[in-house]
């Protein structure tokens, strides 16, 4: 009942509620919703972004970019690392718990009315929050909305768009329960964001992946856009950004890409857009952060692509400051495990496992295991308690020592509540 919706903590329960009984892919029941709440997707040009890896990193830059240009954006984005507000921002501000609770109990009215008629019609947990999205930008007036896919694409609730332009930022092997097994079944599922007629811009990607996406956006008569095409295969050539690591120019070039298909009306210049990614914010991707006398490297890398990068980003680490790096980590899903455990081993002096507050957390003996068995270093089971046992404390490595935290993005939630005081991690409704 609406009733039941009276306050932030009622809310959240009854969100949690939603989000127990699973994830839900198909767009009909979102379809469904939108048309309820008055279509408010359609009140503003948006850019949606899918891929394995870097989506978020892209719709954060180009946030960066729109906004510097003067325009009011609304970011889209999933999971979040402490609040659920952060999954919907204009201007980079993020939903406030009054607002949540508004948003809420208009969409559950909607809801409701839906399952009355046909039970399974009923909003799953994501589907709820990206129609309360869709109606917050809208309600804001924003400019552009920039939103980043769930997972897959084809089958996302966020997939009832009709965007200037879709991007598809890489293509690796997760999620492969739901989206297959082979890169090109999984470029299959991303490339479902792609519509006919609509401009479609792809980042680096295995060549069979691209082949895919290829043939399907000239099916669609989408015109589509390489990054690797316009900046070629030399890093030099790429855009800097703040965010470091490889990847990141990768990404970096992603959104540069969209950024000169948009008319000029929009005025993203190529002054805007370097001033633009040097000036974005995406906590958790190589965030550097200082710890008491400790400095401590936040990175979620949670599959085995994100692993290829953080393999690159650690032995760079090393170099810089002439010492192998203490490791923090705890990830979700055994395969995510051995990529990123074979590549932390590669580099760290000590590795210190600890399991997520998560139903799919990988636990410490299969951690163990995917350490290979010439690991010369020291492993340790411990918990965030122990890691980081008070604001401004860190409890593992030497003076001198980086420390690095890195694996799921649930973890650094973790993490982040540990270290800043006041700051709630609403873990429960993490996931999708």
């Amino acid at each position: 009942m609406i009733s039941a919706l009276h306050d932030y903590a009622s809310t959240k329960e009854y969100l949690y509620g939603l989000k127990i009984q699973g994830l839900k892919l198909g767009i009909d029941r979102m379809r469904l919703l939108a048309a309820a709440l008055g279509h408010p997707e359609r009140c503003y040009p948006c850019i949606h972004v899918a891929g394995t890896n870097g989506k978020g990193s892209v719709s954060a830059m180009l946030e960066a970019i729109f906004r510097l240009a003067g325009w009011h954006t609304g970011l889209y984005t999933s999971p979040h690392l402490l609040r659920l507000g952060e999954r919907m921002q204009v201007d980079r501000v993020p939903l406030s718990d009054e607002e949540i609770v508004a948003y809420c109990r208009e969409v559950q009215a909607h809801a409701d009315r839906l399952a009355a008629l046909d039970p399974s019609d009923h909003p799953s947990f994501f589907e709820f929050m990206t129609g309360a999205a869709f109606l917050h930008f809208a309600r804001k007036r924003v400019d552009v909305g920039l939103i980043e896919v769930g997972l897959g694409g084809r089958f996302d609730a966020t997939n009832i768009l009709e965007p200037e332009i879709a991007v598809i930022t890489s293509i690796g092997l997760d999620h492969c329960e739901l989206l297959g097994d082979t890169y090109e079944q999984i470029a299959f599922e991303k490339a479902g964001i792609i519509k006919p007629g609509r401009p479609v811009v792809v980042g680096r990607m295995p060549p069979e992946a691209q082949a895919v996406i290829e043939r399907l956006a000239a099916e669609r008569g989408a015109p589509l856009w390489s990054v690797e095409c316009e900046f070629g295969t030399e890093l030099a050539a790429y855009p800097t950004t703040n965010l470091e690591g490889t990847y990141q120019r990768w990404n970096a070039a992603t959104a540069t890409l969209v950024a000169r298909l948009m008319p000029p009306v929009w005025r993203l210049t190529p002054e805007v857009v370097a001033r633009g990614l040097q000036g974005v914010s995406w906590p958790g991707r190589w965030q550097r952060i200082q710890v008491g006398a400790t400095p401590v490297i936040l990175d979620a890398t949670h599959n085995a692509e994100g692993a290829v990068q953080l393999d690159e980003s650690l032995e760079r680490l090393a170099a810089e400051t002439g010492r192998q790096p203490v490791v923090v980590t705890g990830v979700l899903g055994e395969r995510r495990a051995r990529a990123l455990l074979t590549a932390v081993a590669r580099h760290a002096r000590e590795i210190h496992l600890v399991v997520p507050h998560q139903d799919r957390a990988t636990g410490f003996e299969a951690m163990e295991s995917y350490i290979p068995a010439d690991y010369r270093g020291t492993v340790r089971r411990t918990t965030l308690e122990a890691v980081f046992p008070a604001p401004g404390r860190c409890g593992v490595g030497a003076a001198g020592d980086t420390v690095v935290v890195t694996g799921s993005i649930y973890l650094l939630g973790e993490v982040l509540e540990r270290l800043e005081p006041g700051r709630t991690n609403e873990s429960k409704l993490q996931d999708w």
